[in-house]
């Protein structure tokens, strides 16, 4: 089962790049309140983005919202440190507690601070719909603040809804340039095939990052991590993916890319070990499901059932986002059905380039060959270079008989990268050498 996209995203991270966030008071009255209140966590002055240094400013800003229920500045400063911390350690719930705080600032009085964040929060939760609303009342409050634009395109982005999204971030860029905004800038090159490009934006937001926001430098170094290993430079994808543990320890991001990278080296052991450190640390569906893939190249079919059994269990739980069960399911041809209508299901509310993949690699899977073609056609339609999305294509191109096209497809996603996937790569070879 191919990485699925990250959310920027890559799971455990929903978050839509809080990425060097510097909350601003605007029109606020310069009450004691207001004088006294820290820096922002990640700004000069302010408390580092590390581990300790985000549990002790949620730890002080929670002490604040007890004593000033209403303070929106604090709640939206909290709601940001409660969206880094699930960053830095895949616990997703800390988004809602976020939502609860900018929610309980709104409700005391109108805040432009805990609005703006709302926004925000909700895209995390993958409330999409609801984050766009957020943020354009946000952006009615103060149309000049480039914060708003880039939530409305995160969101358009998740739906699939590309020309919106990217006339957001081009917005969000030409009002103010910054890490967020040429990170955006990267994923939106990224979409569209030009890795280069992505790369090189990405880095620019690097550079754009704080010093004093180890956190987000971090999760830069990772992201740069994953473009190198999709360009097939793995080299560079390692000493990105170091950099990012050498900033932030143990970021589960740069741990993941590790295991990734142990994995297309053929070192099955030390990407499973690495795998299961994530698990230990936070059970997540997509690491069990990475670990069942292992398990199977091992050998070893009772343990990879095992994992499979959990990761399904963890995602029907909690499926934000269905495509992630229906391409674990889909693996089984039995269960491909079962696979399709649950791909279907997140196709009625959204139509990114992955959740089309992953209705056509379903349908294809359960026998419906001509759905397969028409979701194929637009999981491709951004001109991605994902290698998995360009594998499936292939194989849904080889069984409609369209042999030349498959070919073309095979080569692409094997291209500079012949061991992309676990699973995915040798499908791909076999494919190509059929043809």
């Amino acid at each position: 089962m191919a990485t699925l996209k990250k959310l920027r995203l890559w799971i455990p991270v929903i978050l839509c790049a809080v990425a060097a966030v510097v909350i601003h008071v605007r029109g606020a009255r310069p009450t004691r309140a207001h004088a006294a209140m820290p820096l922002a966590a990640g700004t000069p002055g302010g408390a580092p983005t590390s581990r300790d240094g985000l549990a002790t400013t949620i730890a002080a800003l929670e002490r604040r919202i007890a004593d000033e229920p209403g303070n929106g500045v604090a709640a939206a400063r909290l709601a940001d440190a409660l969206l880094r911390q699930a960053r830095a350690t895949g616990n997703a719930g800390l988004a809602i507690q976020a939502e609860s705080a900018v929610r309980a600032a709104i409700a005391a009085g109108p805040s432009y601070e805990a609005q703006r964040m709302l926004g925000a929060v909700l895209a995390s939760q993958h409330r999409f719909r609801d984050a766009i609303a957020a943020a354009e009342r946000a952006k009615a409050m103060d149309p000049a603040d480039a914060w708003n634009d880039g939530v409305i395109g995160d969101a358009h982005l998740e739906l699939g809804e590309y020309d919106a999204a990217f006339a957001a971030f081009d917005a969000m860029m030409r009002k103010r340039p910054s890490a967020a905004a040429y990170g955006r800038a990267s994923y939106a090159r990224e979409l569209q095939g030009d890795l280069a490009g992505a790369v090189q934006l990405m880095q620019m937001a690097l550079d754009a990052t704080s010093a004093h926001d180890p956190e987000s430098q971090a999760w830069h170094y990772a992201q740069l991590g994953d473009l190198q290993y999709q360009l097939g430079h793995l080299a560079d994808a390692e000493r990105e993916y170091r950099h990012a543990l050498f900033t932030f320890a143990d970021h589960p991001l740069a741990v993941a890319g590790l295991a990734r990278l142990d994995a297309a080296r053929g070192d099955l052991a030390g990407a499973l070990a690495g795998y299961a450190k994530l698990q230990a640390w936070s059970a997540m569906p997509e690491y069990a499901a990475r670990m069942a893939e292992i398990e199977d190249a091992l050998g070893r079919p009772r343990d990879a059932a095992r994992h499979v059994a959990l990761a399904e269990q963890g995602w029907r739980l909690d499926m934000p986002d269905p495509l992630h069960l229906a391409r674990l399911l889909a693996r089984d041809r039995g269960r491909a059905a079962d696979a399709l209508a649950i791909a279907e299901q997140a196709a009625a509310s959204r139509q990114d380039i992955f959740t089309m993949d992953a209705v056509a690699w379903a349908a294809l899977r359960a026998g419906h060959l001509a759905r397969a073609v028409e979701a194929s056609r637009l999981a491709l339609r951004t001109g991605t270079r994902d290698r998995a999305l360009l594998y499936h294509a292939a194989a849904i191109a080889a069984a409609s008989g369209d042999r030349a096209r498959a070919r073309t497809l095979a080569t692409a996603a094997l291209d500079g990268h012949p061991t992309f996937d676990i699973v995915l790569a040798p499908e791909a070879q076999a494919l190509l050498a059929s043809l």
